[in-house]
C-alpha cells in the first residue's frame, strides 16, 4: 500500500501531528527513528598529516566522515567508515589522511543505518606544523578516582572546560583516564556537611572485570557534557597508567582481593585494552609506546611504563627487568638521538623521582635508596647516559599519577648518578579524583622540588578545588618552553620558562 501527500496530511505527518497509519503499513523513510551518535565525537593520533576520527552509536550503522579546511564544509571529502555493530560496543573510527600541515580540519560524523542518516556531529583538531608555529598543549591524568565521579550539582567535569579555555593544540592524557577499579556511591558526605552526588551507571556500581564493565568505564566519564565539547575541540594523545586494568598492577599478577572473581590480572589486561581500542582513537595494533611528532618544535615520547613491569618489589634489583623493557628502552634511546625536534617532550606515567610505595614494595621509578640506580631506576640512568653521550637537548618529563603538581628539577650536581644532563619534570593532576601528596623524593638523580601545591587532606574531594593540569607553551620564534601549572578555576600557579 503507497501513500500520497493528502494521505499523509490526513494522517497528521505533515502537519506535525501523531503518526496514524493502517495496520500492516510502515512508516516512511523520513518518519522512523534516525540512529544518533550516543558519547560524541573525537580525534587523536594528529600528526601532520593524518588523524583518527572516533564515535559511538545506538544502534547498528554505517560510520560516515566529512572533512575539510572550511567550517562550512564546502568543498569537503567523505570518508566511508566501518560498520558500527555490537562486536565493538557500536564504537568504530576512521583514519583521514593527506591533511595540510598547520591547519584546522573540520570534521562531521553521521551514521547510516541503510535507511535513514543520523544528524551530523561536528568537530575539529589542528594539524602539526611543518614550518615554524607557536604550539600549545595541557596534560594531566586521573579520572573519577577514589569515589568522585561526575556530580552534575558541581558542574560535572569543570577542569575541561578551564582545559579548553587556553586553546590547546591537542590533550596529553598522562593515564587513569578511567577508574575500573574504583567503583562509586550515589551520595558521599563531604566535610563542611554538604553531599557530594554521583551520577551512577550499572557498570560503576563493582570493580570491572567483564569485557561489558570495562567498556562502562569509558562510557561513564563520556556522559560529561564537558568532556564531550572538549573532545570535539582538542585532539587526544593518549597514554595509560594503572587504574584503566587495577590498581599498581603488573604483567603476570594474581590478586589478592576479595572483590574480584578474576583474580589473573593478565586477563583483566586483556580485555581492558579492548575496551581502550573500541573507546579511544588510538591505534593498538601498534605498541602503545610511540612517538608523535608536532612538527619542527616538538615531539612527543609516549612511553609505555606498564606491559613490561617487573613485579612490585622494594625495588633495590641489581639485575633483570625494569620497568621499560628491553625493546622499548632501545626505541627511546634511538629515537631520542634521531630527533631533530627543539623539544623531547617525555610523558612518563610514573614520575622519576618521586617514591610511590604499594604496601611494603615499590610501585614506580624510584626506591628509598637514594645511592646509585637501582630497580627500576636502572633503565632511566641507561637513557639518561644514552642522551648526555649523545647530546641530546631539550628533554622535559611530563607526568601525573600522584594526584598533587609539583615542579622537579634534576641536577647531577646533586646526584649520586651524575651521567647526564640536567633536566625538569613537572607533574600536573588529578583532573577529577582524590587529592593525596606530597610525596618523598629519591635523591638518586639529584632532583629538587622547586614548587608543590596539593589538597588540604588525604583524598579530598574536587569540591574543594584541589584540581590540577597543565600547560605547555612553545614560542615559535624564541624556541622558547613555558610551563605553567593551573587549578581547576584556570588560575596559574606556577610558571617556568625553559630556553632552547
Amino acid at each position: 500500500m503507497t501513500l500520497d501527500r493528502r494521505d499523509l496530511l490526513r494522517a497528521g505527518l505533515l502537519a506535525g501531528g501523531a503518526l496514524a497509519l493502517p495496520a500492516g503499513v510502515a512508516a516512511p523513510a523520513f518518519a522512523r527513528a534516525r540512529p544518533a551518535i550516543t558519547h560524541g565525537v573525537q580525534a587523536g593520533e594528529v600528526t601532520g598529516g593524518g588523524a583518527l576520527v572516533w564515535t559511538r552509536a545506538d544502534r547498528p550503522s554505517r560510520m560516515l566522515v566529512d572533512y575539510g579546511t572550511r567550517p562550512d564544509f564546502r568543498g569537503h571529502r567523505t570518508v566511508r567508515g566501518p560498520w558500527l555493530s555490537p562486536g565493538t560496543d557500536l564504537t568504530g573510527k576512521v583514519a583521514l589522511r593527506g591533511l595540510p600541515d598547520g591547519r584546522r580540519i573540520h570534521y562531521r560524523v553521521r551514521l547510516d543505518d541503510g535507511r535513514v542518516t543520523s544528524a551530523p556531529e561536528t568537530g575539529s583538531f589542528a594539524t602539526a606544523p611543518r614550518r615554524g608555529q607557536d604550539v600549545r598543549f595541557v596534560w594531566g591524568g586521573d579520572l573519577a578516582g577514589q569515589g568522585w565521579g561526575i556530580n552534575e550539582d558541581f558542574g560535572g567535569y569543570r577542569i575541561f572546560n578551564a582545559m579548553a579555555d587556553v586553546n590547546p593544540d591537542f590533550f596529553l592524557c598522562s593515564g587513569d583516564w578511567v577508574y575500573a577499579d574504583g567503583p562509586l556511591a550515589e551520595t558521599v558526605a563531604l566535610p563542611d556537611g554538604t553531599v557530594w552526588k554521583n551520577v551512577l551507571i550499572d557498570e560503576k556500581a563493582k570493580v570491572a572485570e567483564t569485557l561489558a564493565e570495562y567498556r562502562g568505564q569509558f562510557r561513564y566519564n563520556l556522559m560529561d557534557a564537558n568532556l564531550r565539547a572538549f573532545n570535539a575541540r582538542v585532539p587526544i594523545v593518549y597514554q595509560w597508567d594503572d587504574h584503566e586494568v587495577t590498581n599498581n598492577w603488573y604483567p603476570g599478577e594474581i590478586l589478592d582481593d576479595a572483590r574480584y572473581t578474576e583474580k589473573n590480572v593478565d586477563v583483566l589486561t586483556a580485555r581492558a585494552r579492548r575496551a581502550i581500542d573500541e573507546y579511544l582513537p588510538i591505534d593498538l595494533d601498534k605498541p602503545l609506546y610511540r612517538k608523535v611528532s608536532y612538527g619542527p618544535l616538538l615531539d612527543v615520547f609516549v612511553l609505555d611504563m606498564r606491559s613490561y613491569k617487573n613485579k612490585n618489589t622494594p625495588n633495590l634489583e641489581t639485575d633483570g627487568r625494569g620497568l621499560l623493557g628491553a625493546e622499548q628502552k632501545r626505541w627511546l634511546t634511538r629515537e631520542l638521538r634521531r630527533s631533530k625536534a627543539t623539544w623531547k617532550v617525555i610523558a612518563n606515567d610514573l614520575p622519576v623521582g618521586l617514591i610511590v610505595p604499594d604496601g611494603t614494595a615499590q610501585e614506580g621509578v624510584g626506591n628509598t635508596d637514594s645511592g646509585l640506580p637501582l630497580g627500576r631506576e636502572r633503565e632511566i640512568a641507561e637513557v639518561l647516559r644514552d642522551a648526555y653521550r649523545n647530546d641530546v637537548t631539550g628533554i622535559v618529563f611530563l607526568t601525573a599519577d600522584v594526584h598533587y603538581t609539583a615542579a622537579h628539577y634534576y641536577d647531577p650536581a646533586k646526584a649520586s648518578f651524575k651521567d647526564f644532563a640536567p633536566f625538569w619534570e613537572f607533574v600536573a593532576g588529578p583532573l577529577n579524583a582524590g587529592t593525596f601528596g606530597p610525596n618523598t623524593l629519591d635523591g638518586t638523580f639529584g632532583p629538587t622540588q622547586e614548587f608543590f601545591k596539593a589538597g588540604p587532606r588525604a583524598n579530598a574531594s574536587p569540591a574543594e578545588g584541589a584540581q590540577f593540569f597543565g600547560e605547555v607553551e612553545i614560542d615559535s620564534r624564541s624556541k622558547a618552553f613555558t610551563v605553567r601549572l593551573r587549578d581547576l578555576d584556570n588560575k596559574v600557579l606556577y610558571t617556568k620558562t625553559l630556553t632552547a
